[in-house]
């Protein structure tokens, strides 16, 4: 996405802890806490700014692979130079997955997932789509083209003639990747068309990590309808934040107003019920939700939190308890046979 300052950034979950290193803790944008010191530089668009939430993603991601919580090979490919060494260290939480199936990440900015899918090889065949905007897109062309660890696992990026999507058809078993540069607005009118490749015909996982948080909710639950209008055997997680309306929620949200950033669904779906509710509302069969807080206590291994926890220990147990409550995980299907997917760290 554009490079805009990270500072500017909201990020999504706070690091687990800083112990023993440099000193720099890993500071949430947008988090309850104290508000940083306003600045008089121009206001640029909302669009803009939303654009640039990934620049501060990408940071968080090198962070953590720096750490040892990732393993991601790809994802100094999306660093400047410059915000390598300035990265704080933060912790993002990852969801995965494995007939033939076909996943859609709305808002995938230089999410590396995809990257590493593929080099991992798969059994079966998988269609991978990205949504974003084009000045996204494009850059993440430009990066995959040049870069040579990335253009052996999409060995032939082709663009589209006179638009922003761009596609890799070549894949070992068949398999296709599919970048598509959208406003995913455009998703919400009435005329609008299926993505490029899309197919209707295969179970689908549809993505929004903090993104559709961003649109107007009426936009937002019209994005959703185009691809539940058109996929009959869909699945979708969201990653979005909740609770706005206690005292860290308030500060939270104010903090993002001064940053110019709002998320126009956090009132609408302020809590897990509501998340469920309003995948329900969407067609989805099943429906949950669970925090951070509760998907960490309870999905994750003893084993794993000790590794965690050992990379860096943490010293701000109440601070870390009040974000992961304040960002949920929601998941439902329907007409999906889920066997052999996976939900979970790593």
């Amino acid at each position: 996405m554009a490079n805009m300052p990270a500072p500017s950034i909201p990020n999504l979950l706070t690091l687990r802890g800083s112990r023993g290193g440099s000193g720099t803790r890993g500071r949430i944008r947008g988090r309850g806490g104290a508000q940083s010191s306003a600045t008089t530089a121009p206001t640029p668009s909302h669009d803009t700014i939303i654009q640039g939430t990934d620049t501060d993603a990408a940071i968080s991601r090198m962070s953590a692979v720096d750490l040892g919580y990732l393993d991601d090979p790809y994802a100094r490919f999306f660093i400047q130079a410059p915000a390598v060494g300035a990265a704080v260290r933060r912790l993002p939480i990852i969801n995965r997955e494995g007939q033939e199936r076909q996943i859609v990440s709305l808002g995938a900015g230089t999410d590396t997932r995809v990257f590493r899918l593929f080099q991992r090889g798969n059994q079966h065949k998988l269609i991978y789509h990205e949504v974003d905007f084009p000045t996204v897109t494009d850059k993440k062309h430009h990066v995959v083209r040049s870069t040579a660890a990335m253009s052996t696992v999409l060995p032939k990026p082709e663009a589209i003639a006179e638009t922003h999507t761009w596609r890799d058809e070549t894949l070992p078993g068949g398999s296709q990747y599919w970048c598509h540069g959208l406003d995913l607005r455009d998703l919400s009118k009435p005329d609008a068309t299926p993505l490029s490749g899309l197919r209707t015909d295969i179970p689908t996982l549809l993505i929004s990590e903090c993104c559709l948080c961003y649109l107007e909710v009426a936009d937002a639950s019209k994005v959703m309808k185009h691809f539940t209008d058109r996929v009959p055997h869909l699945s979708v997680v969201l990653y979005e934040p909740i609770h706005p309306h206690d005292p860290f929620g308030r500060q939270m949200v104010s903090n993002l107003a001064a940053r110019h950033i709002r998320m126009p669904t956090l009132e609408d779906y302020a809590d897990i019920s509501k998340q469920e509710a309003r995948l329900r509302d969407a067609g989805f069969d099943t429906a949950h939700s669970l925090t951070i807080e509760r998907i960490w206590e309870d999905w994750v291994s003893p084993e794993e939190k000790e590794r965690v926890d050992g990379l860096e220990g943490l010293d701000e147990v109440e601070e870390w308890n009040l974000l992961a409550g304040h960002y949920s995980v929601s998941w439902g299907w329907r007409e999906i046979n889920l066997d052999g997917w996976r939900i979970g760290p790593g």
